[in-house]
Parts: structure tokens; sequence; C-alpha cells
């Protein structure tokens, strides 16, 4: 029998990831999503295949956790002062909820601010989960691909996760 999970429980997990990220909690942060889940910023709007163009960012396992260890590492200097961000999200909307098939995903716009000493940089988008639940009933994140609203502009240096 698939495991049920009701849309309020997606917007409470969308809501309860980016709590983790404001709060620094990294390694619980990529605990969410499942091992061969990816993390996708497009660089041009209506990308639609991460391996036809470039992208901002596409994170697997292996690369987020090699980010999460270097941002807890001391010797990370770019992080003295360490990065901190703030995630302010619209409701997420379930765009999809299919317990038979396992399928389940969310739409979020969101604004995005990250600060470090002096510096602020703020983005704007829409994020877009795509889950499934594992076999102990988990909700695991497969994909969450971050739109920017103006992603074809020049990004600086994005230390933690919009």
């Amino acid at each position: 029998m698939p495991h049920v999970i009701a849309p309020a429980q997606l917007v409470d997990f969308v809501v309860h990831e980016a709590h983790l990220l404001d709060t620094a909690q990294y390694a619980a942060w990529n605990a969410l999503f499942a091992d061969d889940g990816l993390y996708w910023i497009p660089a041009t709007p209506g990308q639609t295949d991460p391996a036809l163009h470039n992208s901002h960012l596409l994170e697997d396992a292996f690369l987020r956790r090699l980010r999460v260890d270097r941002l807890a590492s001391p010797r990370a200097f770019s992080q003295q002062p360490p990065s901190r961000c703030l995630h302010v999200l619209q409701t997420p909307v379930v765009v999809a909820c299919d317990a038979a098939g396992g399928h389940y995903a969310t739409r979020t716009p969101f604004h995005y601010s990250e600060a470090r000493g002096d510096a602020m940089l703020t983005l704007v988008g829409t994020a877009r989960h795509t889950f499934r639940v594992d076999p102990d009933g988990a909700l695991r994140i497969v994909l969450k691909r971050v739109d920017l609203l103006a992603p074809d502009a020049a990004l600086p240096a994005v230390e933690l996760f919009p």
C-alpha cells in the first residue's frame, strides 16, 4: 500500500526546508534529499534539461555534501565572517499529489537574501520541489529546481542555498 502524503505535509516540508537553511542546519537540510536527488538552478529561462545547457548550479549528493562540509569548516576563508540567509516564502502550492504513482510536487515563489559582512545579495524566483516517499515512509526531495526571475543576468557568488 503506498504511503499517502497530505498536501499540508508537503507545504510544511517546504517551509521546514527553508527554516533549516535559514538557521544554518545544512547537514539536516541535505538529509532531506533522496540519495539520487538534485539541486538545480538553471541559467536560462525555461531551461528543460540541465544536461543540454549550462546551469548556475547543478549539485548531486556528492557536491551538496562537499558544500555542506566546506560551510562547516573553520578553514572556509570565504566564510569569514559567515554568510547568513533568509527565505521569505509565499505559501507553497501543491501541483502534484499522486500517492499511487508516488509523485508529489510543489511550486513556491520566494525572496532570498544572503548577507556576509556589509554585502547583501537578494534573489527572487520560484522553487519547484519534486518528492518521493522512501520505502521507510520518509518524504525525500528528488529535485529542487530554483528558477530565478532573471536567470540570464550576471550572478555573483552565492555561498548558501537559495
